[in-house]
């Protein structure tokens, strides 16, 4: 036969010599006087006739025996390339009780050897294989142990919060204390916070040098449900008192498991006329923790807060432009937790509109005051006349003011949409509007600074 035909059977059957390269059962090489044949791999497909006589000739003569009573152990081979007597004594097994032991446990399966199949060139001496070293795998515990959970908190001061008792908290920051209770009506479907009293509360503290009185304070405290911090209600401002006595009671439309998985976030405020209000402390509590139903009364100490300053509130705003008419339509819906500007009564809103093209002060317009409330509602209309070729270069800058009929008004906060926008939140309310003609467009916007204004929009430079 060929070469082909040599590599094919070497290949493709099992059954070959290490010396001949031939079917073992063709070759006289490698033939032994008891007929034994060293198995190298499974079986083929068919059976030889000579293997399928030496089972039925040697069946009834021998005894059953298993696999692991005959143990398996590496062949050698001589330097001459010949197995010696005691070699293939151990290297080689008697078919006949091979095939017995086999048909014993699995009659219908096939004898298939463990040993992987080799190609190539066959030496006399085989250099063991070691396994590859794995490498070590993360698992999740050791994973998330590299994460440092303070670094992701939003108050530096909770971890060390969690740990003390209310004794130790006001020993510690000295803030002073707050008392408060709920309760849940479950007739009704609404949780009732209630604002007692304060006491113990630090002296002012002035950023700016503008506070007049550095020995009093002028307290109240802001309610809200924690993650909704926006429908937050305040107390009334008490004057002059580091004891003030509030007795306010505040309700919250909200169901009974959705109340179950707010906080309850109280917060003491300094009120000062003539610069930003600053936070002295606050109390969390988790509603999970507390029985609604029952209800309670809380002493709780105040810790610091992230948050030094109040919000000074949100304006509701709608634009619309018509191209045909050349007019740019301005809604101020209402206003929302204003800062409060008036000890006594709240604050006395309104909402001043400036037009603005480029860096020149155009038209002037505002709405009317409320008395003394921070949450107004306006729904007044205003249009301004601004052709549609000088649109890329106009500004609407909103400013909310205090009402005093003493003195000047008292500046709340300002916003400035258009060409010079004071924020990513004006200028997307400003490109919705080009994008959509003739069509309202309402946005709420976050109040800011008359410093922080100027500082990023020109516009807000050119109005009083």
């Amino acid at each position: 036969d060929g070469f082909l035909s040599r590599i094919s059977d070497l290949l493709l059957c099992r059954w070959t010599c290490r010396h001949c390269c031939q079917k073992c059962y063709e070759s006289s090489c490698c033939q032994s006087s008891e007929d034994e044949v060293e198995i190298l791999g499974p079986f083929p497909a068919q059976t030889p006739p000579w293997l399928m006589a030496s089972r039925s000739s040697d069946k009834d003569g021998d005894s059953v025996h298993t696999a692991s009573e005959v143990p398996l152990t590496p062949r050698t081979s001589s330097p001459d390339g010949r197995r010696s007597s005691s070699d293939t004594s151990k290297s080689t097994y008697s078919l006949t009780r091979r095939i017995s032991s086999l048909e014993s446990r699995r009659p219908s399966s096939p004898l298939v050897d463990i040993k992987p199949i080799e190609f190539g060139v066959l030496s006399s001496k085989k250099e063991p294989i070691q396994p590859s070293v794995l490498r070590r795998t993360y698992t999740p515990d050791d994973y998330f142990r590299k994460f440092e959970p303070h670094l992701y908190s939003l108050d530096s001061n909770s971890d060390d919060v969690d740990s003390l008792t209310d004794e130790e908290i006001l020993t510690k920051y000295q803030l002073g204390m707050l008392h408060f209770s709920t309760q849940y009506d479950l007739l009704h479907n609404h949780l009732t916070v209630r604002v007692i009293e304060a006491r113990d509360l630090p002296p002012p503290i002035s950023h700016d040098g503008s506070r007049q009185d550095m020995a009093h304070s002028n307290p109240y405290v802001k309610i809200c449900l924690l993650p909704d911090q926006k429908n937050s209600k305040q107390t009334g401002v008490k004057r002059k008192t580091q004891k003030p006595v509030f007795e306010e009671r505040y309700t919250f439309e909200i169901p009974f498991l959705e109340a179950q998985r707010r906080t309850l976030l109280l917060t003491v405020v300094d009120f000062d006329k003539f610069s930003r209000h600053c936070v002295i402390g606050k109390v969390s509590v988790p509603l999970c923790e507390v029985d609604l139903v029952k209800g309670g009364h809380w002493w709780k100490a105040l810790i610091p807060s992230s948050q030094n300053e109040v919000e000074l509130g949100e304006l509701l705003l709608s634009l619309n432009y018509l191209p045909s008419a050349g007019r740019l339509n301005v809604d101020v819906i209402r206003a929302k937790q204003l800062l409060q500007t008036d000890v006594s009564q709240g604050s006395d809103p309104f909402v001043k509109i400036q037009l603005v093209h480029g860096l020149k002060l155009v038209k002037t317009k505002k709405t009317s005051f409320l008395r003394g409330t921070i949450d107004p509602f306006y729904n007044e209309s205003f249009s301004f006349k601004v052709p549609q070729e000088e649109l890329e270069n106009a500004s609407l800058v909103f400013t909310v003011f205090g009402h005093n009929m003493k003195s000047s008004n008292d500046f709340i906060g300002r916003i400035v949409i258009g060409q010079y926008s004071s924020g990513p939140s004006e200028s997307n309310h400003w490109r919705r509007m080009l994008n959509t003609h003739r069509t309202a467009v309402e946005q709420w916007h976050s109040l800011r600074s008359r410093a922080e204004c100027d500082r990023v929009s020109p516009a807000s430079l050119e109005v009083t």
